[in-house]
């Protein structure tokens, strides 16, 4: 019997990789490009959607001949994307207007300002979930139909398609301007400001407010379904799964049940946990989203603390200082000292997400004096994520009423071992980290296979769940305290750093 295999197609921040999986969820093969990032302007970020489109042309072949498979024998596809961002396209050439706006970018900081002020965060949270952030889509979709009135006006006749990455993918997987299917999934579109997410369809006084045409959103089908067969590198092959890439990393960590949750550390790090069928409002500071909506079954819900800066501020350690040549020099110098000798880095490059929510905050460095080396600052700079999420943790718990017991841990910094040993002791509970580390790719996999029949249930995917390490709480209390009270210290110190321009009149 021939074997067949799940096939992931994870669009990450930095990269985009595919990869296949097994029935035991064991990793066959793997392919990854890297694509370029663009900062035209201190706070904008931006990629190339084509470029993307080309490396996963590339990657995908790569994957099956690195596995000696053939499409044939590829059960269904999964998709896991960045999340919030986004591109627009022209529906007859499968042009984009321009490059994406990533996630990351704060170009729309003004326009939120505004929002908060009229009609304020309520009318926003009783609708979608969301505060008005730079982090979601739809401040975005306004600010591009600002720079261009004839682009809105595009936009209305339907000539204009908007999506987060999946919906660009998909939609060139399945014959682009030749019929492509133009879709996303729950995950992905309550990530936009535009949903009501109780519902879960597209919110007519969301659109009215921010101006989209119904006709430039793609249609919402559920995470897990069989949405249609690819017509592009995998003809015949059917699409049947799309997940933001943190509700894929949540799947793929198997928290399926309330109270479980997950952090996956990356360029910015998100820490997710299941909250079952009921929908949670944050009150403090967290985002109330989906989980995943397998077809046919009740949405399931989530409360999620996004933090910007973790892995790309160990990026910018090295690239930027160029105080280490590769990442996981890091751990190294920071273990020549044995503690950060008083110094704190709160790396607000793009303002502070959860649970502050403050684009007027800029990265500080407190505490330095002239006992401070570069070892320190290591120490600091892994600190500030243990930090960052102690911060998200304790929201978690108090919005949730739920004592977080365990955290599941996924994503590359998992590999620093002193970093991990460092969150088990400031958040004070077990810190696991699961064999199969591509748990955003797993999760997008264990989707589709769901949906394929390859897969039946989701005990099936609990059982494939093995434990690789786990790291145990062992740092005084007093210290604990004394520190975090410092770290908030800090915090306090990186707000309110830009300021409006000063009236020259």
């Amino acid at each position: 019997m021939v074997e067949r295999y799940v096939m992931s197609i994870d669009q990450g921040t930095t990269s985009t990789r595919c990869i296949l999986f097994d029935h035991r969820g064991r990793l066959v093969s793997v392919a990854q490009r890297e694509h370029q990032q663009y900062f035209p302007r201190p706070g904008w970020v931006e990629h190339d959607a084509v470029e993307i489109w080309r490396n996963v042309r590339r990657i995908v072949p790569e994957a099956l001949a690195d596995a000696r498979v053939d499409a044939g024998q590829i059960a269904a596809v999964g998709i896991a994307n960045q999340r919030e961002t986004t591109v627009l396209w022209d529906r007859r050439t499968g042009v984009p207007l321009g490059h994406a706006i990533v996630w990351q970018d704060t170009r729309t900081a003004p326009l939120v300002d505004a929002l908060r002020e009229r009609p304020g965060d309520d009318f926003f949270l009783d609708r979608c979930g969301l505060p008005p952030s730079t982090y979601f889509s739809a401040p975005r979709i306004r600010w591009m139909f600002d720079q261009e009135e004839e682009l809105e006006t595009r936009a209305q006749d339907g000539e204009v398609l908007f999506g987060t990455m999946e919906s660009w993918l998909i939609w060139n997987l399945t014959g682009g301007t030749d019929g492509g299917l133009h879709i996303t999934d729950p995950t992905n579109a309550s990530r936009t400001m535009l949903v009501n997410i109780r519902t879960l369809t597209w919110d007519p006084e969301l659109m009215e407010f921010f101006g989209v045409p119904r006709s430039l959103l793609p249609e919402i089908r559920s995470s897990a379904e069989s949405y249609g067969e690819a017509r592009a590198l995998l003809p015949g092959v059917r699409i049947a799964a799309a997940l933001g890439d943190q509700q894929a990393a949540l799947f793929g960590q198997t928290c399926f049940s309330p109270g479980e949750a997950k952090c996956t550390y990356g360029t910015g790090s998100f820490l997710v946990m299941n909250t079952g069928t009921d929908l949670v409002r944050s009150r403090h500071g967290l985002i109330s989203t989906v989980a995943y909506k397998i077809a046919g079954q009740p949405t399931v819900y989530a409360l999620e603390g996004p933090m910007a800066v973790t892995g790309s501020l160990v990026q910018w350690f090295r690239d930027r200082l160029g105080l280490i040549s590769t990442a996981p020099e890091i751990e190294t110098l920071a273990r020549t000292v044995e503690d950060n000798g008083g110094c704190y880095i709160v790396p607000a490059f793009s303002g502070l997400f959860a649970p502050h929510w403050r684009s007027d905050a800029r990265g500080v460095v407190v505490g330095l004096t002239s006992y401070i080396t570069k070892g320190h600052l290591a120490r600091a700079v892994l600190e500030a994520t243990a930090w960052q999420t102690r911060e998200v943790v304790d929201a978690m718990n108090a919005d949730s009423g739920l004592a977080l017991k365990e955290l599941k841990v996924d994503g590359g910094m998992t590999s620093d071992n002193l970093l991990m040993q460092l969150l088990a002791d400031v958040l004070d509970v077990p810190v696991v980290r699961p064999l199969v580390a591509e748990t955003v790719s797993l999760g997008a996999a264990y989707a589709a296979g769901l949906a394929a029949g390859y897969w039946p249930d989701l005990e099936v995917l609990r059982r494939n769940w093995h434990r690789a390490a786990q790291w145990l709480p062992d740092m005084d209390p007093e210290r604990r305290d004394w520190e975090y009270e410092s770290w908030q210290r800090a915090v306090e110190r990186s707000l309110g750093w830009i300021q409006p321009p000063r009236d020259r009149r």
